[in-house]
């Protein structure tokens, strides 16, 4: 080969053990050595290995999305989130929710403001996120954990869908504030953050809520089970107050139009 065809050789070789293929970079190399393949033999060996590799990727992202239950029809992600709206010498805290460190930094989440500000939004966006880098998501309204939580227990499931909760990488509860949780209901809800807390892997959960934290105890029956869940959930948390209008009704369009006979009108 007349040129140096080594990096594309080390990237077919992690391409390969992406793919899951039983082929080390050296015995590529010398598969092509002992068959004379030149250059452009193995450029378009490596453009063949891409696009099995973002074939495989594509899959898994929509996997991940899939699995999420995070709404599909309009996705909420960061491109078509409006930063611009947000004002405040930390409001940049906001976008850098996109760069995911609170994963590798195994830290909580909680969005706490009026309804309409972004909350859910932001939430989603990052669960989007997640699911694009291949990393397990779920999504859930706190309505839905909570009838999950009853259902369970009526069938036996309880360390079911505690297990079904922890698993995720990323869990995501929007709308804290909404419903009662029971005892039961709360002693279960205290189980899966005890056991996501316990985790030694990524395990980020989002919380989103109209409600400040301290009025928590008004939808929760066990207060000593709601009061240890939100000391773990708090103990490596960022909490991100939004402020502000709503976004919901922008697109709101008025008009007056007045009924009756138009002669008669026009004669008054």
């Amino acid at each position: 080969m007349n040129k140096d065809a080594a990096p594309l050789f080390r990237e077919i070789g992690v391409m390969a053990k992406d793919l899951k293929l039983d082929a080390t970079t050296e015995e590529i190399a010398c598969f092509a050595q002992d068959n004379n393949l030149s250059y452009d033999n193995v450029y378009y060996i490596h453009k063949l290995f891409q696009l099995m590799d973002e074939k495989k990727r594509r899959h898994i992202v929509e996997m991940m999305l899939n699995l999420s239950r995070l709404p599909m029809k309009h996705p909420c992600t960061f491109d078509n989130f409006d930063f611009t709206r947000f004002h405040g010498h930390e409001a940049d805290e906001l976008e850098n929710l996109q760069t995911l460190t609170m994963l590798e930094a195994r830290q909580n989440l909680l969005l706490v403001g009026p309804q309409g500000v972004g909350k859910t939004h932001l939430a989603m966006a990052i669960g989007y996120k997640c699911c694009e880098k291949g990393l397990k998501t779920h999504f859930l309204k706190a309505s839905e954990l909570n009838d999950k939580f009853t259902a369970a227990l009526q069938d036996g499931q309880r360390e079911k869908i505690i297990r079904r909760l922890v698993k995720p990488t990323c869990l995501i509860i929007d709308e804290f504030g909404y419903c009662d949780f029971d005892k039961e209901n709360t002693r279960l809800f205290f189980d899966v953050v005890d056991r996501r807390y316990s985790k030694d892997v990524p395990n980020t959960m989002i919380l989103t809520s109209n409600v400040e934290p301290d009025k928590w105890i008004d939808f929760f029956s066990d207060k000593e089970a709601l009061k240890s869940a939100m000391d773990r959930f708090f103990d490596q948390c960022l909490v991100i107050s939004l402020h502000g209008n709503s976004y919901r009704g922008s697109g709101r369009r008025k008009i007056e139009i007045h009924v009756g006979d138009q002669l008669t009108a026009m004669n008054n």
